[in-house]
């Protein structure tokens, strides 16, 4: 399986699909680069090159004790992209992965990026504090923590109802689904899934938001129970000169099902 060294010698496992025009993708929190293999797939189809990679601690990637940060995170993502001497990159990123792509564009990327799109992304900050009332409170966050340190097999596959908005009628996704969540959150290690709560709620990207100066496009689902969509892409919008915004209507978090479908049809307009 290829690896790529990280600068403080942890493994980083990544796939790369395809040829022609490279799309990275970088995925959320607890999952794996397996959570984007239709995506992997579409793309490569369609005459680009994907790639994905497991964050440290998740997956096949080394299980670092320290490191499980996010701005170690961008580190990794640019030791990789260094590595491979990717260009005209069009980066992809959900959820925490969101927060990922926009920082390593904003401080990272030295022209190697001309597009960047989002899903679901955490940016620009989750929790609330004077500068940003509306964010969700710390005890949401500290709840996450001592769910996956009590029981995380059955934390996740609890959470996997609100990720993927099965607690909402008429829901379409399947309890296959909901199992793969759980089977990739299951790979992550323990302190890699209890340190990247911190990086995904309390990092704050506005500044690099601000510095976005390629064509972004910010989806996000009306109906995300996991990064509420007013205090993340409304937000995000505003601050990214070039951004556009796609909101779908009744969509959850995770991506899946119909949701999935209308977001990867957009994925590939917005590449092509």
């Amino acid at each position: 399986m290829p690896y790529n060294t990280a600068p403080d010698g942890a493994q980083t496992f990544y796939k790369d699909w395809g040829s022609g025009r490279p799309v990275v993708f970088s995925h959320g929190w607890p999952l794996t680069s397996d959570a984007w293999d239709v995506e992997l797939k579409l793309v490569a189809d369609h005459g680009f090159r994907g790639i994905a990679h497991d964050r440290r601690g998740h997956g096949r990637s080394t299980q670092t004790w320290d490191g499980n940060d996010m701005d170690t995170y961008v580190a990794d993502l640019a030791s990789l992209i260094e590595y491979l001497d990717l260009r005209d990159v069009v980066l992809v990123g959900h959820s925490t992965g969101g927060g990922e792509v926009v920082r390593y564009a904003a401080q990272r990327a030295n022209g190697r990026v001309t597009k960047i799109f989002t899903a679901g992304a955490i940016p620009p900050v989750m929790i609330k504090s004077d500068k940003n009332p509306d964010g969700l409170p710390k005890e949401a966050f500290d709840d996450i923590r001592a769910g996956v340190l009590k029981d995380r097999s059955q934390f996740y596959k609890d959470l996997s109802a609100a990720f993927y908005g099965t607690n909402r009628e008429g829901s379409q996704i399947s309890q296959g689904a909901r199992d793969d969540f759980w089977r990739q959150g299951m790979t992550v290690g323990l302190k890699a899934a209890y340190d990247c709560v911190a990086a995904f709620s309390e990092s704050d990207f506005t500044e690099d938001l601000r510095k976005i100066d390629v064509p972004m496009l910010i989806a996000h689902g009306d109906d995300d129970q996991i990064v509420p969509i007013h205090d993340a892409a409304y937000k995000s919008a505003e601050l990214v000169e070039n951004a556009e915004l796609k909101v779908y209507a009744g969509a959850p978090h995770g991506i899946a099902g119909p949701y999935q479908e209308a977001l990867d049809r957009d994925l590939l307009t917005f590449i092509s």
